[in-house]
């Protein structure tokens, strides 16, 4: 599609820059900031003319939105999952009451909402999933198993779970799409995962009988695996353009370590910082081209190979053009602060992930095979008598 900021674009950039200068530096913990978000009106703007109690803008704004946020320095987001995942589940499947009950605290920031997909036993693999949802005597969920990776589940109100509801169903078949509250003591635990960056971002979450309710089952019962895959849909767009914005800023730092640390001299390196710059503004053009449009079912796995990728090689450049420095931190040792990071070392830390979160460059890979180019399906293993592989 052709991509371009118009007039009123430009105004629109002008008024979230304004606003963002007024309110980003407070000081605010993250669920403070996103009820500040709610009450400017800045949560749910991709979701349309819902009435649910968000601002609906044109896509251009959005991105506008999302380049301004980053540029401000402004928190990371804790209210992004309900808002850009689950919000648009439920325009797309939901019920009209649980588009009411749901809807107006995420635009509001008053609710956080988690993603319970991963499991130990699965990987990157959805329709592995074992966690079980039995039907109580009064129509309830009772919700039996583990989940894994599961992002900032340790601020979360809610969580939406993809459980197994059919006894014996394998595969896509017999899952289903359920709203849980985490507020249950002695039902669901939350165990946080320290990462390499000394950091706990990701959480392991134990459900031992947590209650669902009826009424907040997602889209027809064993109908969940269309609800999870509709969702998933939703996980890129927008944001990605926003990322690389965040993106060039630690490119720019790179580059200017490498010229304070005289590595720069070196035409290995500086063919590096220009391979690095120019696949940036590939993705870039990449987004644009891809954004708003529908029916092309390679194009997350293509951004999430592309941008995953060169990520992960930033991170390492950012270790390459400090040299020895780079193995030293940025304050001595003590018991107290035994784990400390600078922002370059922080980089190189996370982004080992970037290959592996949100769906593997493996798995990506076998989507665009599949699913694009038609190559036969990756053989699944034999299941045994009691149907173990």
């Amino acid at each position: 599609m052709e991509f371009g900021f118009g007039v009123g674009d430009e105004e629109f950039r002008a008024e979230a820059r304004a606003w963002l200068g007024g309110h980003v530096g407070g000081g605010l913990d993250r669920g403070s900031w996103e009820r500040v978000l709610g009450k400017g009106g800045w949560i749910g703007l991709s979701w349309g003319e819902s009435g649910y109690g968000n601002r609906s803008v044109r896509l251009t704004q959005q991105v506008v939105w999302a380049e301004e946020y980053v540029r401000s320095g402004a928190p990371a987001r804790s209210g992004h999952i309900g808002e850009n995942l689950l919000a648009p589940t439920l325009l797309a499947h939901g019920s009209e009451e649980q588009r009411a009950r749901f809807l107006p605290p995420i635009a509001a920031g008053e609710e956080l909402w988690c993603q319970g997909y991963s499991e130990p036993g699965a990987g990157s693999d959805l329709a592995g999933v074992s966690t079980r949802a039995e039907r109580a005597a009064d129509g309830s969920y009772r919700i039996t198993g583990q989940k894994i990776w599961t992002s900032l589940a340790h601020e979360a109100d809610w969580c939406f779970v993809l459980a197994r509801t059919e006894p014996g169903s394998v595969r896509h078949r017999g899952l289903s799409f359920l709203l849980v509250p985490m507020d249950q003591p002695g039902r669901i635990e939350v165990r946080p995962i320290r990462q390499l960056t000394g950091t706990s971002e990701f959480n392991e979450v134990f459900f031992d009988g947590a209650h669902a309710r009826a009424d907040h089952l997602v889209g027809a019962e064993g109908g969940g695996w269309g609800v999870a895959m509709s969702l998933l849909g939703f996980e890129r767009g927008v944001s990605t353009l926003a990322q690389q914005i965040g993106f060039a800023g630690e490119l720019e730092r790179v580059v200017r370590a490498a010229v304070d640390s005289g590595a720069v001299e070196d035409p290995v390196v500086r063919e590096r910082l220009v391979r690095q710059w120019a696949e940036l503004r590939v993705m870039r053009w990449n987004s644009l081209r891809t954004l708003g449009g529908s029916g092309d079912a390679g194009a997350p796995s293509v951004a999430k190979l592309l941008w995953g990728g060169w990520h992960q090689r930033l991170g390492e450049l950012a270790m390459l053009v400090r040299g020895a420095e780079a193995a030293v931190g940025p304050v001595a040792w003590s018991q107290t602060a035994p784990y400390e990071l600078d922002a370059a070392q922080h980089l190189f830390m996370f982004s080992r992930a970037d290959t592996i979160y949100g769906g593997s460059d493996q798995i990506q890979r076998t989507i665009i095979a599949e699913r694009v180019l038609g190559l036969p399906k990756e053989p699944r293993r034999s299941k045994g008598p009691e149907g173990v592989g």
